[in-house]
């Protein structure tokens, strides 16, 4: 029997024959005085239970455990952790499904920046009226960044902070009047007189707790707070860093 004709009776391609002679998976069969290989009625076997193995999700390397003459495990074995695998992994599936339903079905749909939680999309949603201010639209963004990459407990804390600081409509209302002071300075020098005003603004929507204890935002040389005061204008910068002052000042005993 031919390469061609192997491959034709198990319903694999010839390439797919040579991938497993390369990995051990299946012997190399004997050449004739003509330079031919033959298969046997053995290679079809095996071949046939590779296929088997492989749709049902083993590896190549598990593959090769069952084959093995002295395998390491027995195919019950290798079975029984792939069913354990396949199991985690349909959890994982339907814990990442019933995320996204959530999030499909939040009322007044997804936020522009992207997947967040429902609690935080719910607080987007009460400041949409200011979705026009360019500075709003950034402090978005920080949060969306700010939700997904700090730990479980402090997203907890991150999240109490922002529903105190804008849970009132006169929260949302100094929030947005922040949010168009800023947006004033973007073409003005760190001298203008505007910054101070915008500064104290800001401060006055920024809940305390949302400062980490140590303070690390007054740091000037923390990599990502030169990063994060890079993105705004000179005078935007200044106003932001002043405010982090004033509100870090302002818990001091």
């Amino acid at each position: 029997m031919r390469i061609g004709e192997l491959a034709d009776a198990v319903g694999v391609t010839t390439r797919t024959v040579r991938h497993y002679h390369h990995q051990g998976l299946l012997p190399e069969p004997e050449r004739l005085p003509n330079g031919y290989r033959t298969y046997t009625l053995r290679h079809v076997v095996v071949l046939a239970r590779i296929r088997r193995l492989t749709e049902l999700g083993l590896g190549l390397a598990e593959v090769r455990d069952v084959l093995a003459d002295e395998a390491g495990k027995d195919l019950a074995e290798v079975l029984e952790e792939l069913d354990a695998d396949l199991a985690r992994q349909e959890a994982a599936i339907a814990e990442r499904r019933a995320r996204l339903r959530t999030l499909l079905e939040a009322e007044g749909g997804l936020p522009a920046e992207g997947p967040v939680s429902p609690e935080l999309a719910a607080l987007f949603a009460d400041m949409a009226h200011v979705s026009d201010s360019p500075m709003a639209r950034r402090d978005r963004e920080m949060l969306a960044l700010l939700e997904n990459t700090v730990a479980p407990q402090d997203r907890e804390q991150l999240l109490g902070a922002l529903r105190g600081a804008l849970g009132s409509p006169e929260a949302v209302a100094r929030a947005h009047h922040a949010y168009a002071l800023l947006d004033d300075l973007a073409d003005v020098g760190v001298d203008d007189p505007r910054v101070a005003e915008a500064a104290r603004a800001l401060a006055d929507c920024i809940p305390a707790d949302m400062l980490p204890d140590d303070e690390t935002v007054l740091d000037p040389g923390h990599s990502m707070l030169r990063a994060f005061y890079a993105d705004f204008a000179p005078a935007q910068a200044e106003a932001i860093r002043e405010a982090m002052r004033l509100v870090a000042r302002g818990r001091r005993p």
